[in-house]
């Protein structure tokens, strides 16, 4: 079955450049399939003549969808549609189409990103969006996509809702954890100190949910982190979630209702931050010995690097 550029076009007057593979005799020539290789014999020669033409863009169009991760020939369309003055909305839903079949494939999105940045207008896309993510709702490259377009056309007001939406469908969702925090602190404006509680309280509802979630453990500790605030903010929720009491010199841990070993390990650095060491101490050494040993190297190194850093600093 011919190629719809070879049978649509006359291309009698251009002689393919076929594949360099190292010589007459390539030590390990990549086993194209004849259609691509006439594909991209074809591109080669227009693309080394720099054509602007309707047929080299069915030609772009053509190579897409046998090889989406072709870099050169993305980089190729996007001269042609501008130069071309191409309806860029046709190019949209054309790109539609290629997202769905091609949902892992980045130079997608880099070329979405282009065409809607010229096209100067969004109103396409957080449909198309939702839709790439009920797809695979953890898909980085349309996350990133989603964070370009918010900040490109000052979307920020979709977004805590969204994030809602989507982590109370999927509290380990790590990609809408991540776009909520771009979400309060991309926008490069102070935050209010309610807006702050608002987050914390919003990380610590979804950590009972479940409690050994590290997106949500991770997410509360970057806000305190970037709201310059104590760890010991959330001591007695972590007592409570490690079922902790202590004394002044030690620590028990009730088996019984331990219900998050990530609260044991945010105590241990609260007691360690007091300078509490034989504390933190004796949460590392339980975190290597009995409730994470997968990480024991790690949690010995920390309580090692406590002992000698102890030392240095003044009573």
């Amino acid at each position: 079955m011919p190629l719809a550029y070879i049978s649509d076009y006359s291309w009698e007057a251009i002689v393919p450049i076929p594949q360099d593979d190292g010589g007459e005799n390539p030590l390990a020539p990549i086993a194209y399939q004849d259609d691509y290789k006439t594909a991209t014999g074809y591109l080669r020669a227009v693309m080394s003549v720099e054509e602007v033409s309707d047929r080299a863009l069915q030609l772009t169009s053509d190579l897409i969808f046998m090889n989406p991760a072709h870099y050169s020939v993305w980089a190729y369309r996007a001269r042609l549609l501008f130069a071309l003055k191409k309806d860029l909305e046709q190019e949209l839903i054309w790109i539609e189409e290629v997202g769905q079949r091609f949902p892992k494939n980045y130079q997608i999105w880099n070329h979405r990103e282009m065409i809607v940045d010229k096209y100067d207008n969004p109103i396409r896309e957080l449909p198309f969006i939702e839709v790439m993510l009920e797809l695979d709702s953890k898909n980085y490259h349309v996350w990133s996509y989603r964070q370009w377009l918010v900040r490109r056309f000052d979307l920020w007001i979709t977004e805590l809702p969204y994030t809602d939406r989507m982590i109370e469908n999927d509290v380990r969702n790590n990609s809408a954890w991540n776009h909520r925090f771009f979400t309060v602190f991309g926008k490069g404006v102070d935050i209010a100190q309610s807006e702050i509680n608002d987050e914390i309280d919003y990380a610590k509802r979804a950590i009972l949910k479940a409690p050994q979630n590290a997106s949500a453990w991770n997410y509360l500790l970057g806000v305190l982190k970037r709201a310059q605030r104590p760890l010991s903010e959330i001591e007695e929720f972590c007592n409570d979630l490690a079922a902790v009491t202590t004394t002044a010199q030690s620590l028990n841990v009730d088996i019984d209702r331990l219900a998050s070993t990530r609260a044991l390990e945010v105590l241990a650095d609260i007691y360690a931050g007091r300078r509490e060491v034989e504390k933190a101490a004796q949460a590392w050494t339980l975190l290597a010995e009995k409730y994470d040993p997968i990480r024991e190297n790690y949690w010995k190194f920390k309580n090692r690097r406590q002992v000698s850093v102890s030392w240095l600093q003044p009573k």
